[in-house]
């Protein structure tokens, strides 16, 4: 194959914050800071300090800063599970403690995921486990 997922990019009034709130909610780490971008990768990732060859690099989270306003929902977001059907309660707790916010995007009340958005207003869908 010729190309591979290398990062999904989120654009954002205050780019260094909201990478700061993202790396928090997934325990990410931070790999670049720069005026123009954050980037942020899982903490194995990091952890193996560029030894990974580059097919076998995990996708990243770059956030870029943008001046105008987001409008609308998403057409793209991310999908988290916990690790257990067990923890998906008290993550939604924690992601709305560090200032995620629930948001209805007409999914309904007998949907098995919760639509939340991130502080600036990006969603993104906390799934029922995958342990099974």
């Amino acid at each position: 194959m010729a190309l591979r997922w290398y990062s999904t990019v989120v654009e954002s009034h205050d780019h260094r914050a909201l990478a700061s709130w993202w790396a928090e909610a997934l325990g990410w780490t931070v790999t670049y800071e720069s005026d123009d971008e954050v980037a942020l990768v899982p903490p194995w990732a990091d952890e193996l300090g560029g030894r990974l060859p580059f097919e076998q690099v995990p996708p990243g989270l770059v956030f870029v800063p943008v001046e105008h306003p987001k409008s609308g929902k998403n057409r793209l977001h991310l999908d988290l599970a916990p690790h257990t059907s067990d923890d998906r309660d008290a993550e939604i707790a924690r992601l709305l403690s560090i200032g995620a916010t629930r948001v209805d995007v007409g999914q309904g009340p007998e949907v098995t995921w919760e639509v939340l958005a991130d502080p600036d207003g990006n969603e993104f869908c906390v799934l029922s486990s995958r342990d099974k």
